[in-house]
């Protein structure tokens, strides 16, 4: 058959099916539309619609999340719902980690319930002897109150009031008191020397017990200065010391100068120039240091500051107050100060018994006090600020206590906004779950605990604690402050915590 031949026979065979076609068409139209659906399927073929909890159906299990994670170390959490307490999901609930700063939100809870939201510390200036012709004729007494957030600026206006007293020059000695709370020379002895946010605790902080220390190199030798500087002043201070060594490590030495801090630093870990926040061990010869540099500015003379054990007895002449202690603590819980936490939680001690022995004998009685307030009766705490690693509590019994405060505190009111972010690590402003929680972080240690509320508003109660204590272990103290592999660890804590929240608030909150 050729090319023609073949053209002519589809044809003949297109024209016979288009008669069966016309044939068909005409037997349809004779028996109505009726007769062809006779057998129509008893199901629309119309889709169904999605059931309104699809999308929860979606959602991965939490296993797979942490499994995709690649966290080393152990996970726990738990999550509960406010309204009615009822804990929704859990996971190694029962087991004690590290709550890291997290714990500042017991301390916090613990220091309203002793002090009040609307308590202020008070630090004053006593005169043992009467003012004549602009002589004080006795001792000045610097009294500390227990403020953690004293600072140089408000030395000045202790020594304002005192000019305006009529003081220009003392007869007596310059006394420093910080017995208010019990001295520790740090707050957990496992961290490096050099660290600001380890400082010495009393009744009497000032700086938040750190003086600042400033490099400028000058040929092949350095220039450095100390001093307490605040938004206003700027004092020089002579009783914490820094000496530039040729050496590459180790970065800081210390030593205890007797009134002095004397530290040494290498030179090869300073570059050009540069500065930082050292911690300050001797408090109040630093505190009386400042005033005595702040006075003989506005000239009034006084004399070496001496530090005082006792009590002693005077008239007030200056007083300063710290905001309220709801203001403190909403900053505590924001730039998750340890020095703040640790005397708050000793003032709240005291308050209650009458007198605090130490950091870890105040702690004791916090812990035995969240027992019976908070319901949390596993916890066991060595400080107020979590910056110490023994300390354990459960994802379990904290979500508890985060329920019971929510409806009976401020807490919730003072925790501070945590950002959702995008995959690319930028914040997510428009993000549907919200969060207020309390963030904590120590070498391969990160905890998150707080509320979050769903799209649909439901407001959630949530703990999630992880930790590679293996990882802890490892460490060399003098490898502490940056430890190899320790940032990308906690940026995977961190991812996943977040997915953790964002699966909380589809099945719950949406």
């Amino acid at each position: 058959m050729n090319d023609g031949t073949q053209r002519r026979a589809s044809r003949r065979a297109f024209l016979r099916g288009g008669s069966a076609l016309f044939a068909s068409a005409a037997t349809f139209t004779a028996m109505g539309s009726g007769a062809l659906w006779a057998g129509a399927p008893a199901v629309s073929l119309h889709p169904k619609a999605r059931p309104h909890d699809f999308h929860k159906r979606l959602v991965g299990g939490a296993e797979e999340l942490i499994n995709a994670s690649g966290l080393r170390g152990r996970v726990a959490y738990a999550v509960a719902h406010v309204d009615s307490g009822l804990l929704l999901e859990s996971r190694d609930s029962a087991v004690g980690l590290p709550p890291a700063s997290v714990m500042k939100t017991i301390t916090a809870l613990y220091a309203l319930e002793a002090l009040g939201e609307a308590y202020r510390f008070k630090t004053r200036l006593a005169a043992t002897g009467p003012i004549s012709g602009g002589v004080l004729q006795g001792d000045l007494v610097l009294l500390g109150g227990g403020d953690p957030t004293l600072d140089t600026d408000a030395l000045a206006d202790l020594v304002t009031q005192l000019k305006a007293a009529g003081v220009t020059r003392i007869t007596g000695r310059l006394h420093v008191f910080g017995g208010a709370l019990p001295y520790q020379r740090e707050i957990d002895k496992g961290q490096p020397d050099h660290v600001g946010y380890n400082p010495a605790i009393s009744g009497l902080a000032l700086n938040y017990n750190r003086v600042h220390f400033e490099w400028r190199r000058d040929g092949n030798s350095y220039g450095v200065a100390m001093d307490a500087r605040s938004k206003t002043q700027r004092p020089a201070v002579t009783m914490a010391r820094v000496r530039v060594v040729n050496r590459a490590a180790p970065l800081f030495t210390y030593k205890d100068g007797g009134g002095r801090d004397d530290w040494t630093v290498a030179s090869a870990a300073l570059g050009t120039r540069g500065s930082r926040w050292l911690p300050v061990r001797k408090p109040e010869i630093y505190a009386g240091e400042v005033l005595r540099a702040l006075a003989h500015a506005k000239g009034v003379t006084l004399p070496a500051p001496a530090v005082t054990k006792s009590l002693p007895k005077g008239t007030v002449i200056a007083q300063v107050q710290s905001a309220e202690l709801r203001v403190i603590l909403r900053d505590m819980l924001k730039y998750s100060n340890n020095l703040t936490a640790e005397m708050c939680g000793l003032a709240a001690t005291v308050a209650r018994d009458g007198r605090a022995v130490s950091i870890s004998a105040s702690a004791n009685a916090m812990a035995r006090w969240a027992e019976g307030a908070l319901g949390m009766p596993r916890a066991k705490l060595v400080d107020h600020s979590g910056l110490g690693a023994a300390s354990r509590v459960q994802a379990g019994d904290l979500v508890r206590a985060l329920n019971a405060a929510r409806k009976t505190t401020v807490l919730s009111t003072i925790l501070k906004p945590v950002a959702m972010r995008h995959n690319n690590g930028k914040v997510n402003s428009a993000h549907p779950v919200k969060v207020r929680a309390k963030t904590g972080t120590l070498n391969f240690v990160s905890a998150l605990a707080g509320y979050m509320t769903g799209p649909d508003g439901t407001e959630l109660a949530f703990v999630i604690f992880t930790a590679d204590e293996d990882a802890r272990a490892r460490i060399a103290r003098k490898d502490r402050e940056r430890p190899q592999g320790g940032g990308a660890w906690n940026k995977r804590s961190k991812r996943l915590q977040q997915k953790l929240i964002e699966r909380w608030g589809t099945l719950y909150g949406s």
